[in-house]
């Protein structure tokens, strides 16, 4: 075994699904994509730990399989948080400039200056994001380092987040025997993976619709401006459509993703779709369309409350690219479509990008928050330039191993 100092690990623990990706950093910092595992989760709800033994069981899985598909022995992980107990708000801080040109003690101090904050105790910050600094009266500054000045001022989005959910996160990990090297807002991560930089610029709103919560970001001037969790997604549609249809959880999971459609008027009436029933009740037919009219409910009361929270953020005008989509369960047909009539603004599905390899399997928007952890990872620690990446143990493979579990892999998904 040698060990790989250039290997990022992504651990997406999600609600429906715990997805492992190994990434290796080019010199260029570029990422290829070497190992992926995926399980079923069963022991989150909206996006919090509920059961730490099913989580456990469900890390370790997703895990092994990234390390076999990748040829390597795992030790550390970035690892993203999610949840209601998120929130999030804007703070600024100023400093004197030391010597008057200013230098990374300077930046430091004005960081420290803004994060000066009152948040509950049962709260703590998750990330101090920066938007823009001011140096005396210039205003919109990026990159303050070496600038003359008096006064340093910093605008900055802080994410805090439940103490236990992050704690209850980090055990589950590190009953894997795993360390965690980064824990990432999802949403955040995601918006790595899926938006481009003009869309950041101009204003865009990305909304990562996810198996237990549907995680929002807003992006102006090129910085983040606004984080919020709304707790609807995938799990109440299926919820919905079991109840309706009187099916098992697992049926209604099945039919969801085969034909269900958030547009009741893009869905064919003369369609019709066997339904399971519970127990050793026949199955049933009934058409697409009445599937349609039980999902579109769902959908409409989510975007709604999008809606409402983009109002409430005050950024609603400011949005001139409109609305991002991504996460597994904006994928269902007629999302796009539905998100337009309500937005009344450009809705756009969006697939992680960023990254080589592997991308028939990879380029679908439930691997949105994975590819992005991958990509906060390597920008976070500093791809090549030596920061500390994952600790990864390279295992010498047969040549063929590789593409024997691709191969795998292309048949399962």
């Amino acid at each position: 075994m040698v060990a790989n100092s250039n290997m990022i690990v992504a651990l997406d623990i999600g609600t429906s699904k715990v997805v492992c990706l190994v990434g290796e950093v080019n010199v260029d910092s570029t990422i290829d994509i070497v190992g992926i595992g995926s399980h079923p989760s069963k022991g989150l709800k909206k996006g919090v730990v509920v059961n730490i033994e099913s989580t456990v069981s469900s890390i370790q899985r997703a895990v092994e399989e990234a390390e076999l598909m990748a040829g390597c022995k795992i030790h550390s992980v970035a690892v993203g948080i999610a949840g209601n107990h998120i929130s999030s708000l804007n703070s600024h801080g100023i400093v004197a400039v030391r010597d008057g040109e200013v230098t990374e003690f300077d930046l430091e101090r004005v960081i420290d200056a803004a994060r000066a904050v009152a948040i509950p105790a049962d709260q703590k910050i998750l990330h101090i994001l920066p938007q823009e600094y001011e140096i005396d009266s210039s205003e919109g500054i990026r990159e303050p380092l070496g600038m003359s000045g008096v006064r340093l001022e910093a605008k900055v989005h802080l994410v805090t987040g439940s103490v236990n959910a992050a704690q209850n996160i980090e055990k589950c990990v590190r009953r894997c025997g795993l360390e965690v090297d980064n824990v990432v807002l999802e949403q955040l991560a995601s918006s790595y993976s899926v938006l481009t930089e003009d869309e950041k610029e101009l204003g865009v709103c990305m909304v990562d619709i996810g198996g237990g919560t549907s995680d929002i970001a807003i992006f102006t001037g090129g910085s983040i401006r606004h984080t919020a969790v709304i707790p609807i997604a995938g799990d109440q549609v299926t919820n919905d459509i079991a109840m309706a249809l009187r099916t098992p959880m697992q049926h209604a999971e099945d039919i969801k993703i085969k034909y269900a459609c958030a547009l009741a008027q893009l869905a064919a009436p003369d369609e019709m779709i066997n339904v399971p029933g519970v127990g050793d009740r026949p199955a049933r037919t009934l058409s697409r369309q009445s599937l349609a009219e039980v999902v579109e409910p769902r959908y409409e009361e989510l975007f709604n409350m999008i809606q409402a929270e983009l109002r409430r953020s005050g950024f609603e005008e400011l949005v001139a690219a409109g609305i991002v989509l991504t996460g597994g369960t904006s994928k269902m047909e007629g999302a796009v479509e539905l998100a337009e009539e309500i937005f009344h603004m450009p809705v756009r599905l969006a697939s992680p990008q960023g990254t080589r390899g592997m991308e028939d399997i990879l380029g679908n928007p439930v691997y949105a928050t994975s590819m992005g952890l991958l990509q906060y990872a390597c920008d976070d620690q500093g791809g090549e330039s030596g920061a500390q990446l994952a600790e990864v143990e390279v295992i010498e493979q047969q040549e063929n191993m590789l593409n024997k579990m691709k191969t795998w892999f292309q048949g399962n998904f």
